[in-house]
């Protein structure tokens, strides 16, 4: 079936042949990143416009080099350059900017439903570029493309979460995404880190990380997000990186082909140590690569549903 949204917001409400159908236009148009000239003239003509109130480097930057790779053109706007600074409205801001008739918006927000809401008041497709603790699905898209692409399926795989899963948007799409795909998902972080309720979502806790990793295939660490904890959930960071830093020793009791995954930013040093963000199983980068590839199948996607 096509993909017949105006939006994409999230995982969760995604279908599997969706998601199907996503990543394989993503590993079908990855090809075009090889090449010496990056460029297609798909979406010539549309405008795709990137409202970042929130820091990124990643996905700013993919989705803009997406877009261009396809040949729409693009426009940035951040909190501190909009009028914003002047008291106007985040509302007021979008809809300014749909008054100039763009094709597509690409939205990350620190407040949780902010795309959500803007979707439903604009005739714009809508891209969820990361929404406060909520979701951020082009993440978990390009982590389940970089999975299948070394390990050739999701099915029947182990996918241990280790980290700030709490205030983690990245936990959140991975588990709908992965466990809708036939993962089993297992979570591994300090109880003040762990969201309740995570066994209703299929999810097996873990907790201690010495055994959980000798049954992944996948272990994807998460960052602790010190911006979005309200109260210190924690002794220390060295506490921490000690009882569930990921590192050469914990990971010798590992599956020979584990993956290893991280969405960055990372901090080494606390959540993984460096000779294992840069060792022979780290497929941290190829998730950078991977990126660009899902956000061009997305705009493809909403481009093409746009009059």
């Amino acid at each position: 079936m096509p993909f017949q949204r105006k939006d994409l917001l999230g995982i969760r409400d995604l279908e599997v042949h969706e998601i199907e159908h996503i990543l394989e236009l993503a590993f079908s148009l990855k090809e075009i990143n090889s090449r010496t000239i990056k460029k297609v003239p798909t979406l010539r003509g549309k405008t795709v416009i990137h409202l970042f109130y929130e820091a990124s480097t990643r996905t700013r930057t993919s989705f803009d080099i997406a877009a261009k790779r396809l040949s729409a053109d693009t426009f940035s706007i951040t909190a501190s350059t909009s009028s914003l600074t002047k008291g106007e409205t985040f509302l007021d801001t979008v809809k300014n900017l749909e008054a100039m008739k763009p094709d597509i918006f690409i939205i990350r927000h620190s407040a949780s439903g902010t795309p959500h809401r803007i979707a439903q008041r604009t005739p714009v497709a809508v891209i969820n570029a990361g929404d406060g603790m909520h979701e951020h699905p082009s993440q978990a898209l390009l982590d389940m493309m970089t999975i299948r692409q070394f390990k050739g399926r999701l099915d029947g795989l182990n996918v241990l979460i280790v980290g700030d899963i709490a205030h983690s948007r990245v936990a959140r799409s991975n588990i709908w995404g992965l466990t809708k795909m036939g993962s089993r998902v297992i979570a591994c972080a300090p109880r003040t880190l762990l969201p309740p309720h995570l066994e209703s979502l299929g999810v097996q806790v873990a907790s201690r990380l010495e055994e959980a990793i000798p049954h992944a295939d996948v272990i994807m660490v998460l960052r602790l997000q010190k911006e979005r904890q309200e109260q210190k959930l924690l002794p220390s960071l060295r506490e921490y990186a000690v009882q569930f830093g990921v590192n050469a020793q914990r990971l010798s009791h590992a599956k020979k082909d584990v993956l290893i995954m991280h969405p960055g930013p990372i901090n080494r040093g606390v959540e993984i140590s460096p000779d294992v963000a840069d060792g022979p199983h780290a497929v941290i980068l190829d998730q950078v690569t991977n990126g660009v590839a899902v956000r061009m199948a997305l705009l493809y996607l909403l481009g093409q549903n746009q009059p």
